[in-house]
């Protein structure tokens, strides 16, 4: 690919993912039917619908495209990926195990400023709005936490037995981390390749622009979501 195609090319697929994110957590058909039905362990089918669900769900890919732009070192992607994996974790097995009940528009509202956040960091927002740079490290796990309550509040929506829930959901949250890391391992691929091209850092404005606009389509879309039901 040419670098005068990649600028149109990252334009291309984050509006295609900011479209998409409006339905980040929504549950197909089949799976629904599945969780409503199920009795008892069944780890391959949790593991299976953990990765899909990550796999589809653009905001939580969203974030992390932010987290992960101006990271060159392998072993900086992996510590902030480990740290939004450690936050989500935490709080998809406490909300569901313990019960905990949150609104999932106001949650995914949250979501959707954490990629607005993100976007906003990257383009050193903060320096030149507030003159210090806020914690990388602390935000990713901050916001990793409310991103776990979200994938917690799809399946509280199905009161799962008790019989099983524990393997199941570990089995789930397994399932979560293969699909992000097969998710995250395509999107490294496509943007190694255009950082090879002067043109990743002349439309890097541009790119996390458009990630701060889906972010904030996101927000609006969960907030009228909240207000009107």
């Amino acid at each position: 690919m040419t670098p005068s195609l990649w600028p149109r090319t990252l334009v291309l697929v984050l509006a295609t993912l900011t479209s998409f994110s409006l339905w980040a957590h929504g549950v197909d058909e089949d799976t629904r039917q599945f969780l409503t039905q199920s009795q008892g362990i069944a780890l391959i089918p949790y593991l299976y619908i953990g990765a899909k669900h990550m796999v589809t769900g653009y905001d939580h890919l969203l974030f992390l495209v932010g987290v992960i732009f101006f990271l060159f070192r392998a072993r900086d992607v992996l510590l902030y990926v480990s740290l939004f994996t450690l936050g989500h974790s935490i709080t998809l097995l406490y909300g569901v195990l313990a019960d905990i009940q949150v609104n999932p528009y106001l949650v995914d509202a949250i979501i959707g400023l954490s990629i607005v956040y993100k976007g906003f960091d990257n383009l050193g927002g903060f320096k030149r709005l507030l003159g210090y740079q806020p914690n990388t490290k602390a935000a990713v796990i901050i916001f990793g936490l409310f991103h776990g309550f979200g994938l917690a509040t799809k399946i509280q929506e199905f009161q799962l037995p008790d019989d099983g829930l524990v393997a199941n959901i570990l089995a789930f949250n397994l399932g979560v981390e293969l699909g992000q890391f097969a998710a995250l391992g395509l999107v490294l691929i496509l943007m190694s390749a255009w950082r090879r091209h002067p043109s990743y850092f002349q439309f890097a404005t541009v790119s996390n622009t458009l990630l701060m606009s889906g972010g904030l389509m996101l927000m609006g879309f969960q907030l009228t979501g909240y207000f009107t039901n």
